[in-house]
């Protein structure tokens, strides 16, 4: 008796998942040694002697398409804003950027600038945020053909991920081909599962794992770091800590044995105590989630360094910062506060609505308290050196000085300027109630993707801790005058007051 012709094609079927359940992840491979003089640098390459005394640093949010569009906004504005310093010469501001840092969303924006430079401005829209990219996920997902893959050990629906951003963005490109490049440094990061540390996909943290970088694709790392639970799998990678000889370094140590530190080296301590975690051998794999559960800004890292500078000057140690003379952080912060009528009736939401918002407003609050926590160093810095020139402090001795009198001598002096670019910031209130609205997902209207690039631009030149920078540095901006759509945005030119 003939066989059915759909058995064949059931065969055949089976034959295909059973082969491709044959597939691995990708594994990270070890490093043999690691010196203790490595040095890290937070800095961008190629700088002249003036570009270093100030260090210019963006952190992009998450938030899914919501917010890689609204960084970008922000990168162009920067890429086609020039201003003219006191010297007389004209650069571009988007030049002076030293360091990006992404979560989730962010992180794409992040890694793509960090890869393809100006040339990104030709085609991040046509590649991703015009692209629905969530569609194709799930397509993927939903893909037979796939589903011997998802099965394999280790190996997610955050892997099909990676190799789909692989194909529409990043061309397979590793941290090494990113390490190639003159731009800025990128840093990205993902959160622990189990322990909810932070993993940031840089070589300093990846030393303390025992592993090379170099070879890590960025598909891989924006995958990892947006990969929010339950909707994507965690994404697997090696943990060799303890078995390269990697020890801290010679700048964090002097606290970490002390019973008690100053006060803003405890408040970094336990951070040190994670990556000391990791260098003394622990588990032998991390499980990578959203970025955002343990930094949804991408400020930690910055709070932490600038807690330990003012820690060891006021100790009387150097850092590895004390030529800088101005810190400038840029907060690009996509957090959209959606409108609700729950307390208009006497029914609560609905159990999903509850867990939704359950897990974003611990984070939302999270990331509010790091931008004010940051605030506090800007303003205690400030203060700190008005009371180290007044002329009663400088007539006291150094020995008949105390504790207090030393973290005032010793304050750094980099002036830090921080800058919150967010829907707040945007003038026009309809426009505000609109991006409020817009959704964390990986696929929006081609519309709202320019109306999020032009708010970015608005909340940057509107903000009025941008023109007191501008004020202080005596410089005259001139911004670019059209949006996406062709609306006139800004005069031809500004000057700064009293330029």
């Amino acid at each position: 008796m003939p066989a059915h012709p759909a058995s064949g094609l059931c065969t055949a079927l089976l034959a295909v998942l059973m082969l491709s359940a044959c597939a691995t992840r990708p594994v990270n491979p070890p490093v043999a040694h690691v010196t203790d003089d490595k040095i890290y640098s937070f800095e961008r390459k190629g700088q002249n002697a003036a570009q270093a005394k100030t260090l210019v640093a963006l952190a992009f949010s998450g938030g899914g398409t919501r917010a890689a569009a609204f960084s970008y906004g922000v990168l162009e504005t920067l890429n086609q804003t020039e201003f003219i310093g006191t010297n007389g010469k004209q650069s571009r501001m988007i030049d002076h950027v030293d360091v990006i840092s992404g979560v989730s969303g962010g992180s794409f924006t992040a890694l793509a600038y960090g890869l393809y430079g100006d040339k990104l401005f030709d085609e991040y829209e046509r590649r991703f945020l015009k692209r629905n990219v969530q569609g194709e996920l799930v397509g993927r997902s939903l893909n037979p053909m796939n589903w011997g893959y998802l099965s394999s050990s280790g190996w997610g629906r955050s892997e099909l991920a990676a190799d789909l951003y692989d194909e529409i963005l990043f061309d397979g490109a590793t941290f090494a081909d990113l390490d190639k490049k003159d731009g800025p440094v990128i840093a990205v990061s993902a959160t622990d599962l189990a322990t909810g540390s932070r993993i940031m996909f840089t070589q300093s943290n990846f030393d303390a794992l025992c592993t090379d970088l170099g070879d890590f694709r960025l598909s891989r790392a924006a995958a990892a770091s947006s990969a929010v639970p339950v909707v994507l799998s965690p994404l697997t990678i090696n943990n060799y800590g303890g078995s390269c000889g990697k020890k801290m370094p010679l700048w964090f140590t002097p606290f970490i044995n002390t019973a008690n530190p100053p006060r803003p080296a405890a408040r970094t301590l336990e951070r040190i105590h994670e990556l000391n975690g990791l260098m003394n051998g622990g588990d032998p794999y991390l499980h990578l989630v959203d970025g955002g559960i343990s930094d949804n800004l991408g400020l930690r890292s910055g709070v932490e360094v600038f807690n330990w500078m003012e820690a060891l000057r006021e100790a009387g140690h150097t850092t590895p910062l004390d030529h800088v003379d101005q810190i400038i952080v840029i907060v690009v912060n996509s957090m959209s506060l959606p409108k609700n009528n729950w307390n208009k009736s006497e029914d609560p939401p609905g159990t999903i609505p509850i867990l939704i918002k359950a897990a974003g407003v611990p984070i939302d609050r999270y990331s509010s308290e790091q931008i004010e926590h940051l605030r506090d160093i800007e303003a205690r810095w400030n203060t700190m050196r008005s009371l180290r020139d007044l002329p009663a402090i400088k007539r006291i001795k150094p020995k008949d000085s105390n504790n207090a009198l030393n973290a005032i001598r010793n304050v750094p002096h980099a002036k830090i300027y921080v800058i919150n670019v967010s829907f707040a910031g945007v003038p026009d209130a309809n426009e505000r109630d609109y991006l409020n609205e817009l959704p964390t997902s990986f696929v929006l209207s081609d519309e709202a993707v320019d109306r999020l690039r032009v708010a970015a631009g608005d909340a940057l030149m509107n903000s009025p801790d941008f023109q007191q920078l501008i004020s202080d540095a005596h410089i005259r901006v001139i911004p670019r005058t059209s949006t996406p759509h062709g609306v006139q945005r800004y005069p031809a030119e500004t000057s700064a007051p009293g330029s």
